[in-house]
């Protein structure tokens, strides 16, 4: 049985807190706590990914610019990059490759090297937002639901929890979504994204399409973007079909929830 697996039995069953230590996890290349996405050229992606932040990420977080925001897995810090040009001033930022950490720093951006679940259990202070900026579907079904527990523990009460995983529901990449990678354990959809949010403390959640086709300078951007939702229309039919009611059909989906007890 995962370690993760067996702590979290004993918090149900004691009802209590038990450390979760993040070398028991699952994930043996791509640990959930730091970030993968980064192209060759760190520098060339804080340019590159902030029109994909724009879009994806900043229509949910507080109108406060004060609001206080813990970015986890940050990597070289593209969202904090993103953040503080949208006049965010209370971001912190949390990766567990102390490499990665440093070009953020090297800009000015607020991020410590640290590992997730140690950070998460170790620190005093509450959130108006966390943002996992790697996929949850970097941890095991039982590790994502120790996580958002966690994730919780950190909130405020109205505070947000913003993520995102790997759409299974999408019948061109769902399946290699999962299997091109050995840490990813699972793949979401719509519905089974909220069941993992309310065991893990969120049950009330928003779900949507995460939008790849963001930079509108580029004309490829709207074929690509014709093609894929082409596509999913079609899709939808298909599962309307089959007497399934699919509406997110993208390859990845965010979840937005809220602390409310």
């Amino acid at each position: 049985m995962n370690t993760v697996v067996k702590v979290v039995q004993a918090a149900k069953s004691a009802g209590g807190v038990t450390r979760i230590r993040s070398e028991d996890l699952a994930a043996r290349l791509e640990p959930f706590d730091s970030y993968w996405q980064a192209p060759e050229n760190v520098d060339a992606g804080y340019q590159k990914f902030k029109a994909y932040y724009r879009s994806n990420y900043l229509p949910h977080l507080p109108a406060n610019k004060a609001a206080s925001i813990l970015v986890i897995s940050c990597g070289p810090g593209y969202l904090l990059d993103t953040l503080k040009d949208a006049g965010y001033t209370n971001v912190v930022g949390i990766d567990s490759d102390p490499h990665k950490v440093e070009h953020g720093r090297a800009r000015g951006l607020n991020c410590v090297a640290a590992r997730a679940f140690e950070y998460l259990q170790d620190a005093a202070d509450v959130y108006d937002v966390i943002i996992p900026e790697q996929e949850l579907n970097h941890l095991t079904l039982d590790e994502t639901i120790a996580f958002l527990r966690l994730c919780h523990a950190r909130l405020r009460r109205g505070g947000l929890l913003v993520a995102y995983g790997l759409n299974g529901a999408n019948p061109f990449v769902g399946s290699e979504n999962l299997s091109h990678n050995i840490d990813h354990f699972y793949t979401f959809t719509e519905y089974s994204f909220q069941q993992i949010l309310a065991l893990g403390g969120f049950p009330q959640s928003r779900v949507m399409d995460l939008k790849l086709y963001v930079f509108w300078k580029n004309p490829l951007n709207y074929v690509g973007l014709g093609v894929t939702k082409g596509f999913e229309l079609a899709s939808r039919v298909m599962f309307k079909l089959y007497g399934k009611n699919v509406t997110h059909l993208s390859k990845k989906i965010l979840g937005v929830a809220a602390r409310v007890d």
